[in-house]
């Protein structure tokens, strides 16, 4: 892993390590025995985070990994463009779901995983996937997993623990003095209101940008900028009539398109940039390379 990298990931885990401890101190009644459960709490987060994210991701979407001999065709496809990428060939999951959609996960090229749901086979032809699975790859390569796996789990154990606080507030708070009560109950109702938003922009701060790097490095490696253009489009439409009922919204940065919310309401708090926009920059691309479509 890259200095850079390293850097990353520890002010990612550093701030949300004060974040979960903010959290604690409140919903602990602000004494120094909550502070250092917290603590505790979120060094266990992050060494799981860190080691079993991956796992975890997938277990939220019952991903099955896959063996060639299931899914020949997907294997091949992933195999050749891993290739080209000049990374392992990661293992391959399949979500049981008609929502069409992908992502990428581990903490390492090593340790990858591509995942792409059972919509996605279906909608898709093999160019379109070949810029997909290129897409997902080069978030691989571009070492992005490890960043929005651990993003997608830390956030997830946030919004949580912003639930909780939003019930502590709805009950009254924590027993004692009225005077605390009511600082437990403010303090409780604040977290309820900002973690979740804390949470998302983290998730977009993340995602976006990275997004359009790896849009452009899958048309690189698969040479068929046309085909992910297409395939986004494809996504996007169903995604924004079937979003999906099921999963963790904290992950929503790791799919190719966010499954949960369709076409977002407003670019602020969006964990993607603009599908529209990210077909511009392709069709750009494939013009540079001496394609038209």
């Amino acid at each position: 892993m890259g200095l850079g990298l390293w850097i990353r990931t520890g002010v990612l885990m550093a701030f949300l390590t004060g974040l979960l401890m903010a959290i604690g101190y409140v919903l602990g009644g602000g004494s120094e025995s909550a502070l250092l459960f917290a603590f505790m709490f979120a060094m266990v987060m992050n060494f799981f985070s860190y080691w079993y994210s991956d796992k975890i991701v997938l277990t939220w979407y019952r991903a099955r990994i896959i063996e060639r001999d299931e899914f020949p065709e997907l294997y091949l496809i992933v195999e050749s463009l891993a290739r080209e990428a000049g990374i392992p060939t990661p293992r391959i999951a399949i979500v049981p779901t008609e929502v069409p959609n992908a992502f990428a996960t581990g903490r390492s090229p090593k340790h990858a995983v591509v995942a792409v749901t059972q919509g996605l086979l279906r909608i898709l032809n093999r160019d379109e996937l070949e810029g997909v699975i290129a897409h997902e790859l080069s978030h691989i390569r571009n070492r992005d997993t490890l960043i929005q796996t651990l993003a997608a789990v830390l956030a997830g154990a946030i919004i949580m623990l912003a639930r909780w606080a939003g019930w502590i507030a709805w009950f009254g708070g924590f027993g004692g003095r009225d005077r605390d009560r009511g600082s437990n109950v403010l303090g409780a109702l604040v977290i309820a209101i900002l973690a979740p938003i804390a949470a998302i922009l983290i998730q977009t701060a993340i995602s976006r940008s990275r997004e359009y790097l790896a849009d452009e490095t899958g048309a690189k490696i698969s040479g068929k900028p046309w085909a992910l253009a297409s395939a986004l489009e494809k996504i996007e439409y169903y995604v924004s009539r079937r979003p999906l009922k099921e999963g963790n919204p904290a992950t929503a940065h790791m799919f190719i398109i966010n499954p949960f919310r369709g076409v977002s309401f407003s670019e602020l708090f969006s964990t993607h940039p603009p599908t529209q926009k990210r077909i511009e920059r392709l069709r750009k691309i494939a013009e540079q390379m001496g394609m038209y479509f």
